[in-house]
């Protein structure tokens, strides 16, 4: 399984949905706080200009924020992105 990260923040409801739809599938997953503005500007450049969180990476593909990464699974998509 590739490494998923996401980048979150401690009260952002979308993050605490995108960590438990990753954990309802056992998916590890290296959770980023990005509560330090060096962080978030990190993580903004690599979601190529995206600013907002949760911010989700498989590998080094980016899949988005929780929308994505639901839409992915309703499509029966995201476990392939997942185990590859």
């Amino acid at each position: 399984m590739k490494k998923v990260e996401i980048y979150t923040t401690p009260t952002c409801p979308y993050c605490h949905a995108a960590k438990a739809l990753l954990g309802g599938k056992n998916v590890a997953f290296e959770e980023i706080v990005v509560l330090d503005p060096d962080l978030r500007a990190a993580m903004t450049q690599r979601a190529n200009g995206q600013r907002t969180v949760p911010q989700i990476f498989v590998g080094d593909t980016h899949l988005g924020g929780y929308d994505d990464i639901a839409a992915l699974d309703r499509q029966g998509k995201l476990d392939a992105l997942l185990a590859n």
